[in-house]
C-alpha cells in the first residue's frame, strides 16, 4: 500500500498541531518526524515531549527517524511513536533497539545514507518493517533528490522480492509532485516529503500527492 508521510521537520513550528490536522484532513497516512540531537547530524529537532504532546492532537502514525536510538528509543516509544527508524551508519546497539521496538508491538525500520551500499541491509531484512532510503544527506531540509537514489530503490526492492518479503520501502530528501511517480515506479511505497507539503498550504499541497498516490 503507498502511503505519504510529510515531514514536520518543514512545519512551522509555531503551529504543528494545526499543520498535522491538515495532512490528515487531506488524506496523509504518516506523521515523519526527524529526531536530531546534534551528534549524527549538527542539526537539533524534536524531544519526545513534542512527540507526546502531537499524539494527543492526531492519529496518524508517528513515524520516527532517530539518530542516537538506544539512548532515546525507550522515551520515544512512550511518548507515542509508531515506527521507529535508526541509521545503519550510526553507533548503535541495534540488539537493544529491536528489542525495545519489537517489545512494544512496534514498527522498526533501517536508514541508509546515499553513499552506503545498500547490501548492508542485508543482514537485517528479517526483522524489518521498513527500509528508509535517504535521497539527500540528512541533517538539512530542502535538498534537490539524488537520482542515483531511483537504482537503490529498485536494487532493495529486488532484494525484497527475492526474499518474497513484504517490507515497505520508504524514501526521504527531495520529493515533490513533480518527481513522485518516478520514485513510485522504481519500487517505493512510502513517501516522505517536507517542503513540497509544508511550503504554502499544507492541507492543499497533500491532496496533490495523494492524488498522484492514490492514482
Amino acid at each position: 500500500m503507498i502511503k505519504l508521510a510529510p515531514s514536520i521537520l518543514a512545519a512551522d513550528f509555531s503551529c504543528l498541531a494545526s499543520e498535522v490536522e491538515k495532512i490528515e484532513k487531506y488524506g496523509a497516512d504518516y506523521v515523519h518526524i526527524d529526531v536530531m540531537d546534534g551528534h549524527f547530524v549538527p542539526n537539533i529537532t524534536f524531544g519526545p515531549s513534542v512527540v507526546k504532546s502531537l499524539r494527543k492532537c492526531t492519529g496518524l502514525v508517528f513515524d520516527l527517524m532517530i539518530e542516537h536510538p538506544e539512548k532515546y528509543v525507550d522515551a520515544f516509544l512512550k511518548a507515542g511513536s509508531d515506527i521507529i527508524t535508526v541509521h545503519i551508519e550510526s553507533d548503535m546497539d541495534y540488539d537493544y533497539v529491536k528489542n525495545a521496538v519489537k517489545s512494544a508491538g512496534k514498527k522498526l525500520a533501517l536508514s541508509i545514507k546515499p553513499k552506503t551500499d545498500v547490501k548492508e541491509v542485508l543482514p537485517y531484512l528479517g526483522n524489518l518493517d521498513m527500509v528508509l532510503i535517504m535521497s539527500v544527506e540528512p541533517g538539512f531540509g530542502g535538498q534537490a533528490f539524488i537520482p542515483e537514489s531511483l537504482d537503490k530503490i529498485r536494487e532493495v526492492r529486488a532484494m525484497l522480492n527475492e526474499k518474497n518479503l513484504e517490507t515497505d520501502i520508504q524514501v526521504d530528501g527531495g520529493i515533490y509532485v513533480e518527481n513522485v511517480r518516478e520514485v513510485l515506479d522504481a519500487g517505493a511505497n512510502v513517501i516522505v516529503a517536507g517542503s513540497a507539503v509544508f511550503r504554502g498550504d499544507a492541507g492543499e499541497n497533500t491532496a496533490k500527492f495523494m492524488e498522484i498516490l492514490k492514482s
